[in-house]
């Protein structure tokens, strides 16, 4: 008798098993869609950031250079340029996001949007200052 239960207590028994492969199968399933989530947000914070430095960065150099800076942003190709002058630019951005304009020519709103993460970029008209709300 002594040998017999030894040799019941050295490992698992197949229904132990099924059951915790059942455990963490359920597990991943309810962990993986809530990761795929979270990396949308961060995708769509990333390019909300990109977008908004880039005007904060084109007024600062307005501002320090003491000279006209331009940005252009192009729903239809998803392109952030910036120019000075005329028609010299300075630097383009590609845009990875859906874009949304109700703008004017000194200020306004755009709506960026990745998948269903959507982003409010406002553009002061008078001050130029630059805000970031998640919709």
């Amino acid at each position: 008798m002594g040998q017999q239960s030894e040799i019941d207590s050295r490992g698992f028994t197949l229904l132990e098993l099924i059951l915790t492969l059942l455990v963490v199968a359920v597990a991943v399933g309810l962990v993986a869609p809530a990761i795929g989530r979270s990396t949308e947000a961060v995708r769509a914070r990333a390019e909300v950031a990109g977008f908004s430095a880039t005007f904060r960065h084109a007024r600062e150099q307005a501002i320090t250079t003491r000279q006209q800076y331009t940005v252009v942003v192009n729903p239809v190709s998803r392109l952030q340029t910036v120019m000075t002058g005329e028609d010299e630019v300075r630097w383009t951005r590609a845009l990875s996001a859906r874009l949304t304009i109700e703008a004017t020519s000194s200020g306004g709103e755009f709506r960026i949007s990745t998948g269903a993460v959507t982003y409010r970029v406002s553009v002061d008209p008078v001050t130029g200052r630059v805000r970031n709300h998640r919709e």
